[in-house]
């Protein structure tokens, strides 16, 4: 699979997923538009790449194929906190003031 490929089917991936997990009630579905390549990489025959949407729902995917087994893993993750840290010695981490 080469990277166009697999950029087209990491974004098809994330808005199915995303549109199976949406409430129902809201009456809302997202296009393949509405999710964004973070970042990617190929090495060999495998390729990863972190993805997220328009949505302000904190998520972001992060999708692996596995050239070897012709496999992919895909996993979808929630962000419950972002914090500066500053770094203070080789020892400890102090948050920001």
């Amino acid at each position: 699979m080469n990277e166009k490929e697999f950029r087209e089917l990491c974004v098809e991936l994330v808005k199915d997923y995303t549109n199976e997990h949406l409430d129902i009630t809201d009456r809302k579905s997202i296009s393949n538009d509405d999710v964004y390549v973070v970042w990617q990489c190929k090495t060999l025959q495998n390729n990863k790449a972190l993805l997220s949407t328009t949505l302000y729902d904190g998520m972001y995917y992060e999708i692996t194929y596995n050239g070897d087994k012709d496999e992919i893993y895909f996993d979808a993750y929630k962000k419950f906190e972002n914090r500066c840290l500053k770094y203070a010695d080789q020892d400890t981490m102090a948050p920001a003031a």
